[in-house]
């Protein structure tokens, strides 16, 4: 006979699924080398959701963010926490790039009214949720951008899209493990079952490159995109340096210290993909045998792909290995379509400039949107601004520009560029240094401050040194690129760091420390003399019977 409590929850779960059929949950990870001597290795962790059902039933996509993205009314939302400078001249483009730092923008729905104030308790939110510093973000940080940054899902916005867009970067962020336990928590299997167990924070926080993101968008469900499903994207972004490892040869063991122990329970696929078109050259073996190859041809780009198709009946640890038959050493054939650098120019403590080179490596022009997002401490002028050396230039194509305000709004440029052919432009503007209040400097103010990185978005004409997934896109990301014969990506550049005037903060502390010295050594000679009593021993006096006894006794001792 089945208990009464078996049969309830066995109705509640079938109800459970019933609702929730529409849900879908896959994980995948994508292995590339990189040059000379690194390896990139992407995690990415996609729930899908329906809509139709109701979010609350929802067993697969985490309660807390969905709530979030309900509550705050929020369409479209990317967080990003990266360690690390990404090398787009040496190693190409990644799937998703990210600027140092913490890094949050979020699209609303077209019916919010008080867009800052959603936005101010977004970031306050989601800087519990993620154990970062992302409650800093106030409106003296946040700008919104009007041509560096679109939607990349379905939306319901016809016009205004930039109005409800609002983009914030904390460049001085550091990253940890505070910030990848939670992360791992919102995982359907948490952080015990699937590709997430090899997610070992002592690990991949001794790469050159690491990156954490959350990314939600609605997408399409069919290709008439009448009806939408939410989409919750987890990402882990690694590089690591084969010297670090003391190997050219690289294992799930030597990456992340343990074997694989299985696909989560959860996931619809679970695949795992090894870039092996620099076979050609320098070859690998893999072990064990791949499940297919693959060969994607995307832009020009031929990509082979060794696929291995994870399940749950592996009760052993999979370990893939990857042993390299020469030395490895990978040289960049292609550069990519787009390079780009930027650094600080001027000495002293009153002017400066910020300069950003933007290489065209195409043998076509390429139209591009440079961002500058400067903070409020660093007035840019835009009547320095010169391209190429030149004030004027028929390079730019349109401008945006929305002056900051001391401790209330950031500096706001943006520039429609076109980049000739096989040239590089470079964009230079200056910058006047202020002084600050005394509370406004950091602890360790004489390091310097960080200024946040430049957007860079264009649609590239070729995908060579483009990495992507070629296999997992959504249902709208196919549709786009099969009726575009572009690439769109946003790309961020280094950051930067300026020396401001720094009073001389050492000199309070000698001040502090000589006045109390100077009151340490005063007041002792002072209390004993306001305290204590003087009192004069008189001398000659009558000797007690008791001590002349003693005395007697020590003479005949003596």
């Amino acid at each position: 006979m089945w208990r009464p409590e078996f049969i309830t929850f066995f109705l509640l779960f079938a109800t459970l699924i019933h609702l929730n059929k529409g849900d879908e949950f896959r994980e995948e990870i994508f292995i590339k080398p990189l040059p000379p001597s690194h390896l990139y290795v992407y995690f990415q962790f996609i729930t899908v959701v329906d809509e139709d059902s109701n979010y609350k039933h929802s067993h697969l996509a985490p309660q807390f963010l969905l709530e979030i993205m309900s509550n705050y009314q929020v369409d479209e939302l990317h967080l990003t926490l990266t360690e690390g400078q990404w090398k787009h001249s040496q190693w190409g483009y990644p799937i998703l790039d990210a600027a140092p730092g913490a890094e949050l923008y979020a699209w609303f729905a077209p019916d919010v009214v008080d867009i800052d104030n959603q936005w101010k308790k977004l970031s306050s939110t989601l800087s519990g949720l993620f154990c970062a510093s992302l409650n800093f973000i106030e409106s003296f940080n946040t700008i919104s951008p009007k041509m560096a940054l679109w939607p990349t899902g379905a939306t319901t916005m016809k016009q205004n899209v930039t109005s409800h867009l609002r983009y914030a970067s904390l460049p001085r962020e550091i990253v940890c493990t505070e910030n990848l336990t939670p992360w791992k928590k919102l995982l359907p299997c948490g952080s015990n079952h699937g590709f997430a167990s090899l997610l070992n924070s002592r690990m991949i926080h001794n790469t050159n490159y690491h990156s954490i993101g959350m990314h939600v968008r609605r997408i399409c469900d069919k290709n008439d995109c009448l009806e939408t499903k939410l989409e919750v994207k987890q990402t882990v972004a690694l590089v690591y340096d084969f010297k670090i490892i003391y190997s050219s040869d690289w294992s799930f063991r030597k990456l992340f210290g343990q074997g694989l122990p299985g696909a989560c329970p959860l996931s619809s696929s679970s695949k795992i993909y090894v870039d092996i078109t620099s076979n050609n050259t320098y070859a690998f073996k893999l072990s064990p045998e791949p499940t297919n190859k693959i060969l994607s041809v995307r832009g020009g780009s031929d990509t082979e792909l060794a696929v291995y198709e994870i399940n749950n009946n592996n009760t052993e640890m999979m370990n893939i290995v990857a042993k390299y038959e020469s030395p490895y050493k990978i040289t960049v054939k292609n550069s990519p379509p787009v390079t780009f650098n930027r650094y600080v120019l001027g000495y002293g403590k009153e002017f400066g400039g910020i300069v950003t080179e933007l290489t065209n490596n195409y043998w076509a022009p390429i139209d591009i949107v440079l961002l500058e997002n400067a903070p409020w401490w660093l007035p840019i002028q835009l009547s320095t601004l010169r391209i190429n050396g030149e004030a004027e230039s028929n390079l730019i194509m349109s401008q945006y520009y929305s002056p900051g305000r001391s401790r209330q709004k950031p500096y706001h440029l943006e520039l429609l560029i076109k980049l000739p052919p096989k040239s590089t432009t470079t964009v230079t503007i200056d910058f006047e240094f202020v002084f600050l209040k005394w509370q406004e400097y950091p602890p360790d103010a004489n390091h310097g401050f960080y200024i946040g990185s430049a957007i860079i978005s264009a649609n590239l004409p070729t995908a060579k040194n483009y990495t992507s997934l070629p296999i997992t896109g959504s249902t709208f990301d196919s549709i786009v690129n099969a009726s575009k014969p572009w690439y769109p990506i946003v790309l961020r550049t280094n950051g930067a760091m300026v020396s401001l005037p720094t009073p001389d903060f050492s000199m309070p502390y000698n001040v502090i420390c000589l006045a109390c010295t100077v009151v340490a050594l005063a007041f002792g000679p002072l209390h004993n003399i306001c305290t204590k009593e003087l009192v004069l021993k008189a001398v000659g006096t009558a000797v007690s019977l008791r001590q002349k006894i003693t005395n007697i006794f020590k003479k005949k001792i003596e």
